[in-house]
């Protein structure tokens, strides 16, 4: 028998999602234009550590930042505030995913580099609230989640444009349990939304000289959500006639990642919030795995970089945090440079990474005490970044490594 009481209390609920998108749309249609950093007369710079091994890789990975920036942190050009209330204990103390006094700290800042957050799941001990990383890109509106890839003696120079604030993530603490046998969620795609992301990879790929753009849907199956971000994507790419675009199922591309006669053509891809999700860790692993992999969330008034992985607490537990990678966080400071305009500092810094940690491996993490500490190899990268033929130094690696390739 059909529960009519069950039916009607789930469509109020669902009727509450929608006027609450419908707001989130009118918000959309008046965007400001994109925070101006050379314009400002000081840069605000938060740290929020997060929890796990988080604080231990963030602060590893802040002070590479504050080496890189000395010259604009002792001119008062710019600041670093220290964030903390992002720990799954003060998140579960006030049941919210980022308390509103840490909300409003970091609304104060321009850019933020942040840890690695624990999201609980089915079985942990922690109640089920959201993620807190979801729950920023929502409220600070960082609708581009930014991740590249870089392998050169594959031929591998990849940037994922993954959409951050809609898709299938949106409402994924808003679901509908109607009965006890049928649960649902939802999956939500806005024109403001899809048209932003999309227009930002063309962007970025007439930009760089790239001019080669895959769209990542599964537009065949899932025809109203990803049929429109796929048939958004045939105008706007009209918009830019230089560029060569054209769409894959998400599918197929996880396997074209991992083919040899394939992967090296892909350049940008550009997809919905959970496919990106998924296959830029399959990217991040071909790079040698997800702890060297950075990842922005770009907003047109704020921008947040982070660690593509979780907050791995069994380090804690197991005495083993000082020992985690903090690679991923120094990526996203580099990623932190370009943005705000620091492209040299940025190179600099992403050539002592690949020095670092594929060609001369003179310390190695391990993630135990028979590798280095996260310190130590902060240390490491800064003082590769002080040499004078540092440049000279990475192009003879990369040379060697794709002749030994094609051999």
């Amino acid at each position: 028998m059909v529960d009519e009481q069950a039916i009607k209390a789930a469509q109020e609920k669902f009727g509450a999602l929608l006027r609450k998108q419908l707001d989130r749309v009118e918000v959309l249609k008046n965007e400001g234009a994109p925070v101006d950093y050379s314009k400002l007369d000081k840069l605000i710079i938060g740290v929020c550590g997060g929890d796990g091994i988080g604080p231990y890789i963030c602060a590893s990975a802040q002070r590479v930042m504050e080496f890189l920036l000395a010259d604009k942190l002792k001119a008062g050009k710019a600041e670093i505030r220290v964030i903390d209330g992002l720990t799954i204990e003060r998140r579960v103390e006030v049941m919210k995913a980022i308390p509103d006094d840490t909300l409003a700290e970091l609304k104060a800042c321009h850019v933020i580099l942040k840890g690695p957050t624990t999201t609980p799941k089915k079985g942990d001990p922690w109640p089920n609230i959201e993620s807190a990383n979801v729950a920023m890109r929502k409220e600070l509106d960082l609708f581009a989640n930014v991740r590249p890839v870089s392998v050169p003696e594959l031929g591998i120079d990849w940037t994922f444009f993954r959409e951050n604030t809609e898709g299938s993530y949106a409402l994924g603490s808003d679901g509908i349990n109607v009965t006890d046998d049928l649960a649902m969620d939802f999956c939500v795609a806005t024109s403001q939304g899809t048209d932003r992301i999309l227009r930002a990879g063309f962007d970025f790929a007439k930009k760089t000289g790239k001019n080669y753009v895959s769209v990542i849907t599964k537009g065949n199956i899932i025809k109203t959500t990803d049929g429109k971000f796929l048939s958004m994507a045939e105008e706007i790419a009209k918009e830019y006639p230089e560029v060569k675009w054209d769409d894959w199922f998400i599918d197929i591309t996880t396997a074209k990642l991992i083919d040899p006669a394939r992967r090296s053509a892909f350049k940008v891809f550009v997809l919905p919030n959970l496919y990106g999700d998924i296959i830029t860790d399959e990217a991040a692993q071909i790079q040698g795995g997800v702890g060297t992999a950075g990842s922005a969330n770009i907003g047109t008034k704020y921008a947040m970089f982070e660690a593509i992985h979780g907050s791995a607490p069994r380090m804690v537990t197991e005495g083993r945090a000082q020992y985690a990678d903090p690679c991923s966080m120094i990526k996203a400071v580099a990623m932190m440079m370009d943005h705000i305009g620091e492209a040299e500092k940025a190179k600099k810094l992403n050539m002592a990474l690949d020095i670092c940690c594929q060609f001369e491996k003179k310390l190695v993490m391990t993630g135990r005490d028979t590798g280095a500490t996260g310190n130590e190899f902060a240390d490491y990268i800064m003082e590769t970044m002080q040499r004078p033929d540092i440049e000279k130094v990475w192009q003879g690696y990369i040379d060697a490594a794709i002749a030994a390739a094609k051999n």
